[in-house]
């Protein structure tokens, strides 16, 4: 057993217990609320003071989302890579092979409620927009099935099942969508990916060296290819340091060692970049609701989950098992789980719509999915799901 220590936060504020705010401030962080608290922020700012608020969002706008959300996927990546590798929580492909079948049922689903919504509605310009209708927060889900359960077989379907919906996703948005990619980007990427190598083989245990020596190149490469730079991380995430997560995703680990403290400190710095992407992309005028609002909500909140269940049951008659302990409630209180688009609906539409009112449509759509984690709860409580039955005492006779 390793000794623990203090993690060395990045922040520093949460170090001690002795901070007055310390509890407060640990339970926002580790549940990834910052990012609502930036979304509410640039909602009020944008009905409140909408020229000040819009340029501050359109000077901020390349930073955060092209190079600060690298941070986040990364992070992700990570977290997922650790439950798949030997000893992991998702290592055996009897885990993995039902999530990925229900959520090509939750693409399908949402893809073609958005369609059919546009389509009724005679607004076909609206169509290129369907990858962001089948968005998953993938934080946001994790963490409404933590609200409802410790510990079950439902929270590693519901992780495999949003990771690979949102896989999709990026690969669309981040599709090269100009000219001949560079004759540099490709020499660039295998400097980045050597360099990583050698990181590895020469054990490095902190993360920091890899993400900001051969991410910054990772970065260049992909952004002179036209594709998005975001992702820029992914490719060096099998290189970095792992240790399997036999229990929880995205759980964050102790700070027994240095793997675990970077792992921590990232977490943290990974919140700084997820309130300003809410800050800068969330808000959106009160007044603009149109079809693009009510497609992705709908494609969301019933195209997704009718989908994923469809999906579920035909996997399962084709002789795929249930995890153990879920049944077709805890099914259904995944598929409403995953209803949230948030994140990663938000990030899909300013990478694959330009700046007007299709956008602001959209973007309005993906902040109200986020109804669903209120009904994923309430249902929940409705089928009794993660809550014992009462106690029934029996009869007198």
């Amino acid at each position: 057993m390793k000794p623990r220590v203090v993690s060395p936060h990045v922040l520093n504020l949460a170090g001690s217990n002795r901070w007055p705010g310390a509890r407060a401030y640990r339970f926002v962080i580790d549940r990834f609320l910052v990012l609502p608290i930036g979304a509410f922020v640039a909602i009020v700012w944008a009905n409140t003071a909408s020229e000040g608020y819009f340029w501050f969002a359109h000077a901020l706008a390349f930073p955060v989302n092209q190079i600060g959300m690298a941070l986040f996927f990364a992070l992700l990546a990570q977290d997922v890579t650790e439950a798949l590798m030997s000893g992991g929580a998702l290592h055996r492909w009897r885990k993995w092979t039902l999530p990925f079948m229900a959520a090509a049922g939750g693409l399908a689903g949402s893809a073609a409620v958005y369609l059919f919504y546009v389509s009724a509605a005679h607004e076909t310009v609206l169509s290129s927009a369907w990858p962001i209708a089948c968005a998953i927060d993938i934080a946001a889900a994790y963490y409404v099935l933590k609200t409802i359960v410790r510990r079950s077989g439902m929270i590693p379907f519901l992780v495999l099942l949003a990771a690979a919906t949102d896989a999709f996703g990026l690969l669309v948005a981040a599709w090269p969508r100009w000219g001949e990619p560079h004759p540099g980007s490709l020499l660039l990427m295998l400097v980045a990916l050597g360099l990583a190598w050698r990181l590895k083989r020469g054990g490095v245990r902190a993360f920091w060296p890899y993400l900001g020596i051969c991410g910054p190149l990772s970065w260049t490469a992909l952004y002179l290819a036209g594709t998005h730079p975001a992702l820029a991380l992914i490719p060096i995430v099998p290189f970095l340091p792992h240790e399997p997560r036999p229990t929880e995703v995205f759980a964050e680990p102790a700070p027994d060692d240095l793997v675990h403290r970077s792992e921590r400190d990232w977490h943290e710095v990974v919140q700084i970049v997820l309130f300003f992407f809410g800050l800068v992309n969330a808000g959106v005028l009160l007044r603009g609701y149109d079809t693009g609002t009510w497609a992705i909500m709908t494609a969301g909140l019933v195209g997704r989950p009718v989908g994923i269940v469809i999906a579920t049951a035909l996997a399962v008659g084709l002789g795929l098992r249930l995890p153990r302990g879920v049944g077709w409630r805890e099914v259904i209180v995944v598929a409403l789980a995953t209803t949230s688009g948030f994140t990663f609906a938000l990030f899909f539409a300013t990478s694959l719509l330009p700046m007007g009112a299709v956008l602001t449509q959209v973007k309005m759509g993906a902040l109200l999915t986020a109804i669903g984690a209120v009904a994923a709860i309430g249902v929940a409580r409705l089928l009794r799901v993660g809550r014992p039955a009462p106690h029934r005492p029996h009869a007198v006779r």
